[in-house]
């Protein structure tokens, strides 16, 4: 994220930045990093803490608010050598109807807003969001790649960076690999609780700081009851992980409640980044989302760990348990969708697509189905002694396509049409499928 930042910040034809993502994914923390490496100086104003700057939005004039800005901080917002870091955004939406005018009126100042929960603030507004004014950034939790940086493991990110497919992967590096993978599929990507990690090594503290990040998200519900009531969007929460990996209905989650009210509390979820669709696409041709049925979906979350914590997982299982079949194989499928979305360009809230085919003779399913430029290629996310590829196959022989793949935890190959990559090498996938091309 940081190259796109300094790109921005490079750039003559700028417009305010928006980063987008649910809380804790460490917005403003790459934020304020970025403003103390490459500015003399930062104003960095969050609206939840600080009511009072909300008073300078009362105009639309930028000139106006730097000045009014100035009064209340002592900072003099220079042009060219500070940045303006407008904080939890949604808590002031007069500052983000302004931000169109920054693009307009004074595009020579860096401004960036971060939100948590805007589309919840936004929605019972007169206002909308100042298109074609602002570029956006979308964060998400740590990938597994930036896991192994984070956890002084960066020589391991490069050793996966530069695998030959021909030669494969050493065994005492696999061995390394699959251990912090069963660390990261633990922990999860969010930030504090990698950090947790990190310091104590102690991994009921760290599933303590999972249910606390839980209840921070449940609480912000009740801000906005008004807009969709915070009962729905908890229930949904809280019954999604048992309906994971399986086509979602809304009468699933409870009976007793309209599938209306459902609908509206999980929309507001998927707009807040909390919770993700996996869309079904009948995968005929590009784009994906040509084909796709909206009204057929799976559910992923916001990150691995709230999985665990709201699936009361406990630690030793991660230790005992084959990962692939852990949580009846929930766990892996929350990876790989995970991953993906993690390694999508940051500038682009990108969908996931999943194939299937219901017959009484014959029923299969892809658990995902991904392009690689003009490749339309399917996955299956299989335990390497008991997963079943006949699906995969399927949609080989019915699609014509030249070869899918296999996740797992099986080394490197490429046999009856079906590539086997590592799970921890999903970043990969591109390069990979270019030198099975190629070769």
């Amino acid at each position: 994220m940081l190259s796109e930042l300094i790109a921005w910040k490079d750039t003559d034809d700028r417009s305010p930045l928006l980063i987008r993502g649910a809380r804790q994914v460490g917005k403003t923390y790459l934020v304020k990093s970025f403003g103390e490496i490459y500015f003399e100086d930062t104003l960095a104003i969050n609206f939840e803490k600080d009511d009072k700057f909300k008073a300078a939005f009362a105009t639309l004039d930028p000139k106006e608010i730097i000045n009014r800005l100035y009064l209340q901080s002592s900072k003099m917002l220079v042009p060219g050598k500070c940045l303006l870091f407008l904080d939890e955004i949604q808590e002031c939406t007069r500052a983000l109807q302004a931000l169109r005018y920054f693009k307009e009126d004074m595009p020579e100042l860096h401004v960036i807003a971060t939100g948590s929960l805007l589309e919840f603030a936004l929605s019972n507004e007169s206002i909308r969001m100042p298109l074609g004014r602002v570029e956006s950034l979308f964060l998400r939790p740590l990938s597994f790649q930036e896991f192994l940086t984070a956890t002084q493991s960066q020589h391991l990110r490069e050793y996966l960076a530069n695998v030959d497919f021909q030669k494969g992967i050493d065994d005492i590096v696999h061995e390394k690999l699959c251990e912090s993978l069963r660390n990261y599929y633990f922990t999860g990507g969010m930030p504090a609780i990698v950090n947790e990690y990190i310091t104590s090594n102690n991994l009921e503290r760290v599933q303590t700081k999972q249910r606390s990040l839980i209840q921070t998200f449940k609480d912000d519900f009740g801000k906005y009851a008004s807009k969709a009531n915070h009962v729905y969007m908890q229930k949904i929460l809280q019954e999604a992980p048992s309906l994971m990996s399986r086509n979602f209905q809304y009468s699933k989650i409870d009976p007793d409640m309209g599938s209306r009210e459902i609908k509206k509390a999980l929309n507001f979820l998927l707009e807040a980044g909390l919770l993700f669709k996996v869309t079904h696409t009948s995968a005929v041709g590009l784009p994906l989302g040509a084909t796709a049925n909206d009204k057929k979906f799976k559910l992923l979350y916001l990150d691995i760990g709230m999985v665990n914590s709201l699936s009361n997982l406990l630690p030793e299982i991660f230790v005992q348990k084959d990962l692939m079949l852990l949580n009846r194989g929930i766990q892996s499928e929350q990876f790989v969708g995970q991953e993906l979305l993690c390694y999508n360009p940051p500038y682009m809230s990108m969908p996931l697509y999943y194939w299937d085919r219901s017959k009484p003779s014959s029923t299969a399913e892809v658990d995902y189905v991904i392009n690689v430029n003009d490749l339309i290629i399917p996955i299956e996310v299989k335990s390497g002694r008991t997963g079943s590829l006949r699906s995969l196959q399927l949609f080989l022989n019915e699609k014509k396509c030249n070869f899918g793949i296999r996740l797992s935890l099986k080394p490197l190959s490429f046999k009856n049409r079906v590539l086997s990559i590592p799970l921890y090498m999903i970043n990969e996938i591109p390069r990979i499928v270019k030198q099975v091309i190629h070769d």
